[in-house]
């Protein structure tokens, strides 16, 4: 049995030197974040960040999953935005 084959089985697989694991490192955990500063007069790239993470107005809310891509774009606009516990 292939690794593949025994991964859509359920069976247990070791990964071996250099191999990465498919899934995200998080074990499905969820965040809120809410955008409490508007973007008006932050760079185009910090209002993209914003459109990335889903929000659009002030005091918009959006459930993520909780992992280190959405850690990293929440840090770079952790000042117009408030994250809670889901």
């Amino acid at each position: 049995m292939s690794k593949r084959s025994a991964q859509r089985a359920g069976a247990p697989v070791e990964l071996g030197q250099g191999e990465r694991s498919a899934g995200p490192r998080m074990s499905g955990g969820r965040i809120r974040v809410r955008q409490v500063r508007s973007e008006i007069g932050y760079d185009r790239r910090q209002r993209a960040t914003l459109r990335g993470l889903g929000l659009r107005r002030l005091n918009h809310v959006v459930e993520l999953p909780d992992t280190p891509a959405v850690r990293g774009m929440i840090d770079k606009v952790r000042h117009l935005v408030v994250v809670e516990e889901a």
